[in-house]
This record gives structure tokens, C-alpha cells and sequence, in this order.
């Protein structure tokens, strides 16, 4: 099991920071969660950086 990194993103709807669990896989992964403070789906992109830990892009749906 691969382990999971506490991340601080800011929502790109409200703005508000939010902290997230992000899982660092070895392949990159785009997902879909709901903002904890206003519930709009926020697109998160995942890719495995150079040093083993995790790079975070995050965008509205709709971008």
C-alpha cells in the first residue's frame, strides 16, 4: 500500500485552503472531489515527482 500525503490546496471555485490525503502512485492520476467547504468538483491531476513525493494540480470541472 502506497502512502498518503496530507496536501493544503486552495479550492479553485471558493478559495478557501483546504487539506486533502493525496496516495502517490507511481503513474499519474486525474481525479474528482468535492470541495469540503462549498461542494463544487474540484479536477485533481497527481503526478509522482522527482523525489518520490507527490506534485498536486488542481481546476474547476469546467476548465
Amino acid at each position: 500500500m502506497n502512502e498518503l500525503t496530507e496536501t493544503t490546496i486552495s479550492c479553485p471555485y471558493c478559495g478557501e485552503a483546504i487539506d486533502v490525503l493525496i496516495e502517490a502512485l507511481e503513474q499519474e492520476q486525474e481525479y474528482i472531489e468535492d470541495c469540503q467547504v462549498c461542494c463544487s468538483p474540484i479536477v485533481f491531476t497527481v503526478t509522482s515527482g522527482g523525489d518520490g513525493d507527490p506534485q498536486v494540480w488542481v481546476r474547476a470541472e469546467n476548465e
